[in-house]
């Protein structure tokens, strides 16, 4: 649930960032701008995980490690975006049009730009054989929830408050890799 939180930050903030250029809330818009997040989001892991199997077997003696370094990365790159996003820069190429038409290939762009990350999380599973599938979905669930919300948040607060999601779903994720790294070097 933590990884999946974590990694729903970065479609969470992309929907902030969407909603704040809108006037209207629409619930039916939102929640199909979502879905294709929270697919996106939930498909990417079972990618890496899939990948990730082929060398399975090479990688069960460092799978903390490996585990450890692609969430710590992946955690501090989400830190340095949030801070480079959060210099002020109000609705940068935004669609402020207040009409129901989705720019689909935009959508699918950005669930696919946010969702990179959790193609190398699937690494992460490799050696949790059997989780894989409660992974993505609940990958999907909460990102799918997550992006609905931020657009909601954007829409309603998003221009009288600011705040930067992204910096804490990057210290989520680092925190999970250093409990992983901790429990095999303890356990060991």
């Amino acid at each position: 649930m933590l990884i999946a939180i974590g990694l729903a930050m970065d479609s969470f903030a992309v929907c902030i960032g969407k909603g704040m250029c809108r006037r209207h809330f629409y619930p039916w818009r939102s929640a199909r701008i979502a879905l294709v997040f929270g697919l996106f989001q939930g498909l990417m892991p079972f990618a890496g995980y899939a990948l990730g199997i082929s060398f399975a077997t090479w990688i069960q003696d460092y799978d903390h490690w490996v585990a450890f370094f692609i969430l710590f990365v992946i955690g501090v790159k989400m830190i340095s975006e949030g801070f480079v996003a959060g210099s002020g820069e109000e609705c940068l190429g935004c669609d402020c049009q207040e009409d129901m038409t989705i720019n689909w290939r935009k959508v699918v762009v950005l669930a696919f730009a946010t969702s990179i990350d959790a193609m190398a999380i699937g690494l992460v599973f490799v050696s949790y054989p059997g989780t894989i599938m409660r992974a993505t979905v609940t990958i999907a669930l909460v990102t799918l929830l997550f992006a609905f919300s931020g657009m909601f948040i954007g829409v309603r607060f998003g221009r009288r408050f600011r705040f930067n999601v992204e910096i804490l779903g990057g210290f989520i994720l680092m925190a999970i890799g250093t409990k992983i790294l901790l429990e095999h070097l303890v356990a060991g």
